[in-house]
Formats: C-alpha cells, sequence, structure tokens
C-alpha cells in the first residue's frame, strides 16, 4: 500500500518560494510523481495558495502558478459535507484559521500525515500527524 499525505498551502508556498523546508516538498513531488507516494490537498487550501500569491505578486502569476500545480502529481480534494464537518468541528475548537481546518480534516479522514512547517497543527494536540524538514 502507498503511504499517503496531505500538503497544507504553506508546504507549496515554501517550495515555490524556496524556502526552507522546499527540498523536502520537492522530494515528496519527485516520489508521487513515481508513484511511491499519494499526494493530496484540498481545494481550500489550493484556494489559500491562490490568494497569497495574488495579493504578494500578481493574480496573474497566481494563476500561472495554480496550472504548474494542477499539472502535478497532487489529488485536489473538493470540501464535501464530511471534509467540511471536520474542519468545523476543528474550527469550533479554535486556534486554527479556518483554512487549516481543512489540511488536518483531509488528514484525519485519510489517516495522512500533514506536510506543513507551520506550528498551529499542534494545538490539535496531537490528533493529527504532521511532518516537516527540520533541515
Amino acid at each position: 500500500m502507498v503511504a499517503s499525505k496531505v500538503l497544507d498551502s504553506y508546504a507549496l508556498i515554501a517550495f515555490f518560494e524556496d524556502e526552507p523546508g522546499a527540498d523536502f516538498v520537492r522530494s515528496l513531488l519527485l516520489k508521487a510523481e513515481a508513484g511511491n507516494l499519494n499526494l493530496a490537498m484540498c481545494v481550500v487550501n489550493l484556494g489559500e495558495v491562490w490568494y497569497s500569491i495574488a495579493r504578494a505578486v500578481s493574480p496573474t502569476q497566481a494563476d500561472a502558478l495554480i496550472e504548474e500545480i494542477l499539472a502535478m502529481s497532487i489529488e485536489i480534494v473538493d470540501a464535501g459535507w464530511e471534509l467540511t464537518y471536520q474542519a468545523a468541528t476543528f474550527k469550533a475548537r479554535g486556534g486554527l484559521s479556518y483554512s487549516d481546518c481543512y489540511a488536518a480534516a483531509l488528514g484525519k479522514l485519510w489517516q495522512a500525515e500533514i506536510v506543513t512547517g507551520d506550528r498551529e497543527f499542534e494545538k490539535l494536540g496531537g490528533e493529527i500527524a504532521t511532518t516537516w524538514d527540520k533541515g
């Protein structure tokens, strides 16, 4: 069975901006391309990538980046009710942004690690697993 990991927007932004953790994310993308890892991202977190780039650079650049992401070996998961309910449950507890709650919910439902350098996920008290290259 091939393992699954869920990408948070933090991971893809670090990859594209060549920030700390970029090499780790690159290695995961290569494993996914080779069929040795299932990578997924919630469409809500993909939207977070778009608006972050649109604000920092331009909507045109954000559109181009999303096209690049959609061509990668990353399954983009729609926010159906089961996923939204789990995200809302995490949000009701407080401490996490709503978009982070979607990444956490997808990780919980898929029983997969969240790939992120965002320490806010620690607020879930170990209910979901996270992974990040510490450099």
